[in-house]
């Protein structure tokens, strides 16, 4: 893979000037790495040993719990050790390394949440189903799916972006990712775009879709039932769709990041921008599950009595009430 005529380091540009403030970043992202590390790996480890939990909702949000530290451990110690540098740069080797691993995070984090929503609408819509159409095997063909359609589709463009001969070694970012590099290059691209748009509708197109179609046909179905069942279906969906809107935000800073001149804005927009989609994406979904789930919430505070961590409800005592004489 190494040519002589490929730069050995990149340069990232995206820090800018930060000065002393990059303490307070340090400070900040390394406490956010060790939260995200924690706090998935716990809830992974919940999920694999609670026997309650063996469902296959359980099951995707335990992938996407995995994604989220598998995401986490690709970007953040190359952060933390650009951020105390006082000249950020990195290998030609990591920077491909990083590439790969930033995309197959994303995509695996859309898909996970697509078949997500699958599982919602079947739940919702075909209750009685469900367990015939989710069952466990079902649910581990989807985990599968989702891992190798992921990791498969962005090994061509991968390959097609490793071939290519780079002319400069700048990258105005705070890490590496695809369309960064192939801007890089001295030769005619447009089989790369080409094919990158041809990926963009199978990584983006396809899950829209089943998202769209899943959620359409949950609001038709709840516009018929009762108040009681809207209420149940919405305290249901509500963490997807707050997940769904915060990938959708931090994809949204990234494009952003990526299409537009940002060399004149302010260091630190150009830092939030770009460390949104790694930092509030991996950090929220594992919290939001955690207290927003039922089940996983008292898988949790079981762990905790047991732990010592803490204490035992005591169980509610009603006392009889005294019958009248009258």
């Amino acid at each position: 893979m190494e040519n002589s005529s490929q730069p050995v380091l990149f340069k990232l540009v995206g820090y800018g000037e930060i000065g002393n403030i990059r303490y307070l970043y340090f400070s900040i992202m390394i406490v956010m790495y060790l939260i995200i590390i924690c706090a998935n790996s716990l809830l992974i480890g919940l999920v694999v040993f609670d026997k309650t939990l063996h469902e296959p909702m359980y099951y995707m949000m335990c992938s996407l719990f995995a994604n989220e530290v598998y995401g986490g451990t690709s970007i953040y110690p190359s952060l933390l050790v650009n951020m105390l540098s006082d000249v950020h740069e990195i290998s030609y080797f990591h920077c491909l390394l990083q590439i790969f691993c930033v995309h197959t995070y994303a995509s695996t984090e859309f898909t996970n949440l697509a078949v997500m929503a699958f599982d919602r609408y079947v739940s919702i819509c075909y209750p009685l189903q469900y367990v015939n159409i989710m069952s466990p095997t079902n649910a581990y063909i989807l985990i599968a799916f989702i891992w190798l359609y992921s990791f498969g589709r962005f090994s061509v463009t991968f390959s097609m972006t490793v071939r290519l001969q780079l002319c400069g070694n700048l990258i105005d970012k705070v890490c590496c990712d695809n369309y960064s590099l192939v801007k890089l290059a001295c030769e005619d691209t447009k089989v790369n775009n080409l094919y990158g748009i041809f990926t963009l509708v199978l990584s983006i197109g396809l899950p829209v879709v089943l998202i769209l179609y899943s959620y359409g046909e949950i609001l038709r179905i709840c516009l018929r039932s009762s108040k009681q069942s809207r209420r149940k279906a919405l305290n249901t969906c509500t963490p997807h769709i707050v997940s769904l809107l915060n990938f959708t935000m931090g994809s949204l800073f990234e494009t952003i990041q990526s299409r537009f001149d940002m060399r004149h804005a302010p260091s630190v927009l150009r830092v939030l921008l770009s460390l949104y989609f790694f930092m509030i994406c991996p950090l929220l979904n594992p919290l939001l599950y955690g207290v927003r789930t039922g089940k996983i919430k008292s898988a949790l505070e079981g762990l905790f009595v047991k732990t010592g961590l803490m204490p035992p409800q005591k169980p509610l005592i009603i006392l009889p009430v005294p019958k009248s004489r009258h």
